[in-house]
């Protein structure tokens, strides 16, 4: 990617996108200025949390990130969401904020689908009994389907037209169309050869236009599933149900609120907790010596319901790995670039690893260079033990993801 990558988080009212934004984007006090150079209104800074480089070189105790943290060798490395306004059904037709919706969405890379599971909040977030939250996961595919392919044909006769006059291949057409979405060369190329048996596009009816749309929203915008309010009654036989009907799409179930409770009490002293697990430990579990407050009787029972309701019962509040299957889904990896190969250290002092950036998986060493450096000339690539690397090379975990740049003659940016 040219660009850092975008996640989107849609949702209808009163799913719990707010609150599950909130909780991707709590940050502690570790945390360094932001690196993107413009957040706007829209958009914020999550962290992911991945293993960092210095967990295989047994340097966590010299970690200290320019951005984000790392704590025992789990690192939180900041990436870019976007908070895409809340949507109704007839989005696609203006209704409620949808114009707004689905002009913020042509930015994103991937989607995290915030799902209300319990059942209690109707099509357009008011309260409500047994609802089927299988009816959000379709309309909102719907909404964007029907935006996408509204906009083709609306011009349909004039793309036909000059598609053929021009003898343009079927993937330099939609590239046209599909440009205004964020979409490049490789992606509608993909989209088209997943689609079998598809006729020549002055030949497509309806049916073959929504194939076809189908097919690029699924390259341009893959989606992971946060169910969420898993601690509601309704909640099991509800994520049942979306599970069966899209086992193909990546489905992580959340409880937002819950996690946000407790990042407040870590922040407070009041447990010691690692986001993304069920350890959460007490003034009771580890004595005096923790430096924990001891909770009142509320607060235990409160703890209490969340390790039986949501930690025991599911492993975490899910909140962690649904950031985390949104970077798999975009095949994302760290890439770790020092001034130092051999001591792994930026400019000046003992600290290592200080920056890191996301990459897909597969990019060329070169192009890396280029994303981080700029257009300056770089003489030499080297890997771990100074190893040269081929700018023609690819990055993989544990393969090219630890990088120093040597800039020719003539300066150029450093690594910090």
């Amino acid at each position: 990617m040219a660009r850092d990558p975008l996640i989107g988080i849609v949702g209808k009212p009163s799913s719990g996108k707010s609150t599950t934004l909130n909780s991707l984007t709590d940050a502690n006090a570790k945390i360094g200025s932001f690196p993107f150079t413009t957040i706007e209104p829209n958009r914020a800074t999550g962290y992911l949390k991945i293993d960092c480089a210095c967990s295989r070189f047994g340097k966590e105790d010299l970690c200290k990130p320019n951005y984000g943290w790392c704590e025992q060798g789990k690192r939180h490395v900041p990436i870019e969401l976007l908070d895409v306004a809340g949507l109704i059904p007839g989005a696609s037709q203006g209704l409620g904020l949808g114009n707004k919706f689905l002009d913020d969405l042509r930015h994103a890379d991937a989607l995290i689908h915030v799902v209300d599971v319990s059942g209690t909040t109707n099509a357009e977030g008011k309260a409500t009994r047994g609802y089927d939250p299988l009816k959000d996961i379709e309309w909102l595919q719907d909404e964007i389907r029907l935006w996408i392919e509204g906009n083709l044909l609306k011009r349909w006769g004039s793309i036909v037209r000059r598609h053929t006059a021009t003898k343009s291949s079927i993937v330099d057409t939609l590239r046209a169309q599909f440009g205004g979405y964020g979409a490049n060369l490789n992606l509608v190329k993909e989209a088209v050869d997943s689609i079998k048996d598809l006729p020549p596009l002055e030949e497509w009816d309806n049916e073959w236009i929504t194939t076809v749309v189908k097919a690029f929203m699924r390259y341009k915008f893959p989606t992971v599933l946060a169910l969420n309010k898993i601690d509601h009654p309704d909640a099991d036989k509800n994520v049942s149900k979306i599970l069966l009907k899209y086992p193909d799409t990546k489905a992580v179930v959340t409880s937002a609120i819950t996690e946000l409770f407790l990042r407040k009490l870590k922040k407070q002293d009041y447990i010691k907790y690692e986001e993304g697990t069920e350890f959460v430990d007490t003034f009771e579990d580890l004595g005096e010596e923790s430096g924990l407050k001891p909770l009142d009787e509320k607060l235990k029972e409160k703890l209490e319901n969340i390790r039986d309701l949501v930690l025991y019962r599911f492993g975490s509040t899910g909140v962690v790995q649904v950031l985390q299957e949104a970077a798999n889904v975009l095949d994302l990896i760290p890439v770790f670039t020092v001034r130092n190969i051999n001591t792994f250290t930026g400019n000046s002092g003992n600290y290592v690893f200080r920056d890191c950036m996301l990459f897909k998986r597969g990019s060329k060493v070169g192009a890396v260079a280029r994303s981080i450096m700029g257009e300056v000339t770089i003489a030499v690539i080297e890997g771990v033990g100074g190893r040269r690397i081929s700018p023609d090379d690819t990055i993989d975990v544990g393969k090219n993801d630890i990088l120093t740049f040597k800039v020719a003659p003539g300066g150029g940016p450093t690594q910090e």
